[in-house]
C-alpha cells in the first residue's frame, strides 16, 4: 500500500495517493482555459467546464430536466418519489440533501457560523457567504456561452439560458399554462387560487406579487 507521510492516510494505489497530497500542498494543476479557476482533481475540472460550455449530459427520464452531475439528479430525483431520507433529531422535519438538514439544524440553535471580512454580515452557510461576497467583488463567474453575459449565481445563468432554448419546465396543474421559472409558476397559481398575499400597508389593495404591489406604492411616495 502507499502511505501518506503527513497524515499516515494509505492507498492502494499510488495515484491516488498523488491526488490525496495535493490537499496538503494546496497544488491545483488542472485549470480552467476559460476563467482560470484550478482544481486538484482532473474530473473536478470536467465538471467546471460544463458552465462554459452548458452542457448537461444527466436527465431525469420522468420530465426530462439535465444536470451537469449526476449527483444532482439523483437529488432532482427526490422531488418525483417524495424520499426525504434525512430527518431532523429536534422537529422530525425531514429533507431530500444532508446539506438541507445541517442548515436547518442551525435553526434550532441560532448559530451563524459564516462572516463576511468585509461587513460583519454573518450567513448559515458558507455558500451564502460566497454569493454575498460577490456583491463586494463584483464577481459574475458563469456566463452565457451564447451571448456573454454573467451572472454571480449559477441559478440566475440556468434562468437566463432558457431565454435562448425558450424551455419552459414548470407547468400548471389546473390550466396547463408553462413557465420558466418555478416562482413564475407560483405566482401564476395565485390566480386560480384568489390568493393575494401582499398587501399595502397605506390602503387596502391587495397584489397577487410584490412586484405589482412595489409599482403600486409608488403613487403613495
Amino acid at each position: 500500500s502507499f502511505s501518506c507521510t503527513q497524515c499516515g492516510v494509505s492507498f492502494t494505489q499510488s495515484t491516488s495517493l498523488i491526488s490525496h497530497q495535493r490537499i496538503h500542498t494546496g497544488e491545483k494543476p488542472y485549470s480552467c482555459g476559460q476563467c482560470g479557476k484550478s482544481f486538484l482533481k482532473s474530473r473536478d475540472l470536467t465538471v467546471h467546464q460544463r458552465i462554459h460550455t452548458g452542457e448537461k449530459p444527466y436527465s431525469c427520464t420522468q420530465c426530462g430536466k439535465s444536470f451537469v452531475q449526476s449527483g444532482q439528479l439523483k437529488l432532482h430525483q427526490r422531488t418525483h418519489t417524495g424520499e426525504k431520507p434525512y430527518s431532523c433529531g429536534q422537529c422530525e422535519k425531514s429533507f431530500g440533501q444532508s446539506g438541507h438538514l445541517t442548515v436547518h439544524q442551525r435553526t434550532h440553535i441560532g448559530e451563524k457560523s459564516y462572516s463576511c471580512t468585509q461587513c460583519g454580515k454573518s450567513f448559515v452557510q458558507s455558500c451564502q457567504l460566497k454569493l454575498h461576497q460577490r456583491t463586494h467583488t463584483g464577481e459574475k463567474p458563469y456566463s452565457c456561452c451564447q451571448c456573454g453575459k454573467s451572472f454571480a449565481e449559477s441559478g440566475n445563468l440556468t434562468r437566463h439560458q432558457q431565454v435562448h432554448t425558450g424551455e419552459k419546465p414548470f407547468h400548471c396543474s389546473d390550466c396547463g399554462k408553462r413557465f420558466s421559472t418555478s416562482q413564475n409558476l407560483k405566482m401564476h397559481q395565485k390566480t386560480h387560487t384568489g390568493e393575494k398575499a401582499y398587501s399595502c400597508d397605506q390602503c387596502v389593495k391587495r397584489y397577487f406579487d410584490k412586484r405589482s404591489l412595489i409599482k403600486h406604492q409608488k403613487i403613495h411616495e
